[in-house]
C-alpha cells in the first residue's frame, strides 16, 4: 500500500493530523460462540485497514475510499444508515461517539467528556481517507477493522479518552445499528487488543481476557480463500442467533437459571431440546454445537499452554464438523478445502472461519511443505469448482495503533 498520509495529501492537498492502522483478525477456534456469551480465541493479523484524518470546520464528513475510488460527503448531523455499505462503517461509529450512552453492562463511559462536549468537538466534521489490504469477503473482519481504525482515530484526534474496551463495544453497536449485522464483540475486540505472536482467550460474558503465546515452530497459519460469498451469509447469521435464543427460551422453562448457552450444559440441551422433545431439530443442533464449541475452546487453550499443537489441530477439525453438520453455516467449497487437507500429516488442523457460506479456511501447515500443498490444493479446487482460490500466509500482529 502507498503510505496513507501521502494518499491523504494527494487527495486533499494538505497533510493529515494523524494516521491509524487497524488489523484484520483470525479466529483460531470458537466460532459463533461470541454472541452466545462463550469463549473465543482470536488474534490480530498482518493485514490492515489504514485511515488518515483531519478536522474540518463546516460540519461535513468528507470520506474517501481509495481502493474503491469513491468519495462521499455527508453532514455530520442526523446520520442515518447509508445505501453505500462502506460509508456505514464510518458514520456508524461517528454516531456512536456523538450519542454514546454513559454506561454499558460492564463499563462506565464518559467521565472525562460528556455527550454535549463531544458533539461540540465533532461539530465541524472531518476529512478522512481509507485504504486496506484485508481481502474483502474472506471472513477476516475488514468491516470491524474499519470501525476500529476510525474510532481510534477520532479518539486520538479529539482526545476523547475512551478505553479500548469502550471503543470495541461502540464499534459493535455501530455494526448492529448501521450495518444491520447483530454480531458479537470478538472482531472488534481482537482488532483493538491484538498483540504480536499472541492469541486472546476472550470470555464474551465477563469480557475478561488472557493472552496465550502462539509458538508454531515449524508451522505456519495459512488461509485458503474460496473467493465465494453466498447470498445467505448475512441473513443466516442473524437467523442462527435467533435460533440460539429460541433454544435458550425452551431450556429456561425447565432451568430458569440458564440465561444463555454459556451457562447451559450438554445434558440440559439433550433433556430440553433433544429427540424426545417437540423442539425442531435445527434448534437442538444449533444449541448442541454452541455448547460443545464453548467446551472445546476451553480445552484448546490448555493444549496451547502445553505446546500440544496436534491436539489443538484435532479440535479445529472437530469445530469444522460441527459448523458444517450442526450449525449449517459451511458450504461445498469450504467443506472441500477442509476435506482436501484432513488426511495430510503435514496439516495439523483446518476449519472454516468466520460467519460462513464462503470466505476462508484457516490451516496450520508445516512450513517446508507449504509450496507443494498450496499448489496441490489450488489445482484440486480449480478442477472441482472452476474457480481459483486465493492463498494468504499470515502472521499474528499487534492491534490498532497510530502510524508514526
Amino acid at each position: 500500500m502507498i503510505d496513507i498520509r501521502t494518499q491523504f495529501f494527494n487527495h486533499f492537498k494538505y497533510a493529515p493530523s494523524l494516521a491509524v492502522q487497524s488489523p484484520g483478525r483470525i479466529n483460531l477456534i470458537g466460532e459463533h460462540t461470541d454472541y452466545n456469551h462463550g469463549f473465543v480465541l482470536p488474534a490480530a493479523i498482518d493485514k490492515y485497514i489504514q485511515v488518515a484524518i483531519s478536522k474540518r470546520t463546516d460540519g461535513v464528513l468528507h470520506m474517501v475510499a481509495l481502493d474503491l475510488g469513491e468519495t462521499i460527503l455527508l453532514p455530520i448531523h442526523h446520520l442515518q444508515p447509508h445505501a453505500t455499505l462502506w460509508v456505514n462503517y464510518i458514520i456508524g461509529v461517528v454516531d456512536q461517539v456523538l450519542n454514546r450512552s454513559h454506561a454499558t453492562k460492564h463499563h462506565v463511559i464518559g467521565v472525562e467528556k460528556n455527550v454535549a462536549e463531544i458533539k461540540k468537538l465533532l461539530n465541524g466534521g472531518f476529512d478522512i481517507c481509507i485504504q486496506g489490504n484485508i481481502p474483502l469477503g474472506a471472513g477476516l473482519s475488514s468491516s470491524a477493522a474499519v470501525e476500529c481504525a476510525v474510532l481510534f482515530a477520532l479518539n486520538e484526534l479529539y482526545e476523547l479518552s475512551f478505553s479500548k474496551i469502550e471503543m470495541a463495544l461502540m464499534a459493535q453497536r455501530a455494526e448492529h445499528k448501521f450495518a444491520g449485522v447483530h454480531c458479537g464483540l470478538m472482531d472488534m475486540f481482537a482488532s483493538f487488543h491484538g498483540q504480536k505472536n499472541k492469541a486472546i482467550l476472550l470470555d464474551c460474558d465477563s469480557l475478561a481476557f488472557t493472552y496465550y503465546p502462539i509458538d508454531l515452530n515449524d508451522y505456519s497459519i495459512v488461509l485458503y480463500d474460496t473467493q465465494i460469498k453466498h447470498e445467505l451469509a448475512s441473513s443466516a447469521y442473524n437467523t442462527r442467533r435467533l435460533e440460539c435464543e429460541q433454544g435458550i427460551g425452551i431450556i429456561q422453562i425447565k432451568f430458569p437459571q440458564v440465561h444463555n448457552l454459556r451457562a447451559a450444559t450438554l445434558e440440559q440441551v439433550e433433556v430440553c431440546l433433544g429427540a424426545r422433545t417437540a423442539t425442531p431439530k435445527k434448534i437442538y443442533d444449533r444449541c448442541k454445537y454452541v455448547v460443545e464449541e464453548i467446551e472445546r475452546v476451553q480445552a484448546a487453550v490448555k493444549d496451547l499452554a502445553m505446546g500440544d499443537l496436534q491436539a489443538f489441530g484435532k479440535k479445529m477439525y472437530d469445530t469444522h464438523d460441527g459448523l458444517s453438520k450442526l450449525y449449517e453455516v459451511s458450504c461445498p467449497e469450504l467443506d472441500f478445502l477442509v476435506d482436501a487437507v484432513k488426511q495430510n500429516k503435514n496439516v495439523i488442523g483446518a476449519r472454516m472461519m468466520g460467519g460462513g457460506f464462503g470466505g476462508c479456511t484457516i490451516n496450520i501447515i508445516k512450513k517446508s511443505e507449504l509450496p507443494r500443498i498450496n499448489k496441490e490444493i489450488a489445482a484440486h479446487y480449480l478442477k472441482a469448482f472452476q474457480q481459483p482460490i486465493a492463498i494468504y500466509n499470515t502472521s499474528i500482529a499487534a492491534g490498532t495503533e497510530l502510524l508514526t
